[in-house]
């Protein structure tokens, strides 16, 4: 054998051996490098969990809540198919049900017990768990946006009333009277609920978005007005991350709504993705879990949507109604009111 074919020889036999290294660090850079790989995306909305009385609403008023939620899914989805992230679909998505006045959230947001419009909102996306919110804002038109900018452009997750309004009127964001939120059907609530003395009762509650882009990335919000006739400076789940918001790559990205005291104290959004990492779970299981059993035996009404890592999606809740949609990629947008 001459010494040109034993050069050969070596050169073969070392690819051979090196190939398998080769393969498995091709595998791990792509499970750990996910905007490498296109993936389908998936949008999904929420416009709160309740006790919608189907013959009250009648087909007229169902349709029109479907339209809007239809609207905000194709506000999100034109981001998702030009490969767009879904940090920006989520927003977007949220902003078309803030502006829509038949939602809990900007404008028609509940009344405060002082008669005033409190709101809160929160946004996260799974890359790098950067994630922002506000609470307790009076005069910014879209809180989403201003959560977003409290993530992207300040220090800071969380800023609360004034100094959160003062902060978003610096950086350029749409800031508006207080009459602004003001509609006639929320006033009507709010006097209804005035003369109980009481909590609890109210419209259509908080809103939410979950994506999945084309890239791999998953990215959550959430936006409210809060629970009707709150007192105190009162602030619920939707801001608080881990709570009401939640977005990691490696599990899911969750929207919560529903009594927000206790979906706080269980960490609702973040149990899901916990059970999901540790224990194995799929979305369903871990979703249904914390819906039906973790919050369901504290009788918590409530629901949330949620989307994994692998486009799948699940919309638990315990209540009459949830007004939620969906769009995956190539497939028609779908809305729902009730239970199936």
């Amino acid at each position: 054998m001459n010494s040109n074919r034993i050069i050969r020889f070596f050169k073969i036999r070392w690819v051979l051996l090196l190939l398998p290294v080769l393969l498995l660090n091709a595998c791990y850079y792509k499970r750990h490098n996910p905007e490498d790989v296109e993936h389908n995306y998936v949008l999904v909305v929420h416009g709160g969990a309740g006790y919608a009385d189907p013959e009250k609403m009648g087909e007229e008023g169902a349709r029109l809540y479907q339209e809007a939620m239809k609207s905000a899914l194709a506000a999100g989805e034109a981001v998702l198919r030009d490969s767009g992230s879904a940090l920006d679909a989520v927003e977007v998505a949220i902003r078309i049900l803030e502006d829509h006045p038949s939602f809990n959230a900007g404008k028609g947001a509940v009344f405060t017990a002082q008669g005033t419009n409190e709101l809160d909102a929160s946004i996260m996306e799974g890359k790098d768990h950067k994630a922002g919110a506000v609470a307790g804002v009076r005069r910014i038109k879209n809180p989403i946006s201003a959560a977003r900018m409290v993530m992207e452009s300040s220090p800071h997750v969380m800023l609360s009333g004034a100094g959160a309004d003062v902060f978003a009127m610096e950086l350029g964001l749409e800031i508006v009277d207080t009459t602004y939120f003001f509609t006639q059907d929320s006033w009507d609530s709010y006097l209804r609920q005035r003369e109980k003395a009481s909590e609890g009762e109210g419209k259509h509650g908080t809103v939410g978005a979950v994506a999945l882009d084309k890239h791999g990335n998953l990215a959550a919000g959430t936006s409210t007005g809060g629970m009707m006739m709150k007192k105190w400076g009162r602030i619920g789940d939707s801001p608080v991350i881990g709570a009401g918001t939640w977005a990691d790559n490696a599990s899911c990205a969750v929207s919560c709504t529903g009594h927000g005291e206790y979906f706080i104290r269980y960490a609702a959004a973040h149990e899901v993705a916990v059970r999901m990492e540790h224990r194995k779970w799929t979305l369903e299981r871990a979703a249904h879990y914390v819906i039906d059993d973790l919050l369901g035996k504290q009788e918590v009404n409530g629901g949330l949507i949620a989307v994994d890592k692998y486009g799948n999606i699940a919309m638990p809740f315990n209540t009459r109604s949830m007004f939620r949609a969906y769009i995956k990629e190539g497939e028609e947008p779908q809305a729902f009111i009730f239970k199936k």
